[in-house]
């Protein structure tokens, strides 16, 4: 696995995005950010850890939240430079507390949000 992982393209600073997505429904919940030893330890335990850019350092979704991501797939696109994590999720996948981050629509009009808050 080493290799494979090695093969990925990841940027100037060591990050590669990762789409993830619902296993089930095909729902974009939300992108985030990984570099390898991320990857390695999502691909080892079966839960999403990432990279916080801003904090620069790991985060495993749902560490604190309990909005876990059970990892169902890890693809990765022709390029080798986008992951795309299917997952199953339990509650919201946004930190603001909706299923998806996408939550709003974009229009020339403006911002529409296309969901509800999930209950706490």
């Amino acid at each position: 696995m080493s290799s494979a992982l090695d093969d990925l393209k990841y940027d100037a600073n060591g990050l590669i995005p990762a789409i993830v997505q619902d296993h089930e429904n095909g729902q974009v919940l939300m992108m985030a950010w990984m570099n390898r030893e991320s990857l390695e330890q999502t691909l080892r335990t079966g839960r999403c850890t990432y990279w916080s850019r801003s904090r620069q350092k790991f985060w495993i979704k749902g560490e604190t939240s309990g909005h876990v991501q059970h990892v169902k797939n890890v693809s990765v696109d022709c390029d080798q430079d986008v992951l795309l994590i299917q997952v199953e999720q339990t509650g919201a996948a946004c930190h603001e507390n909706f299923r998806s981050c996408f939550y709003r629509d974009l229009s020339l009009e403006g911002l529409t949000e296309n969901s509800q808050r999930l209950e706490d």
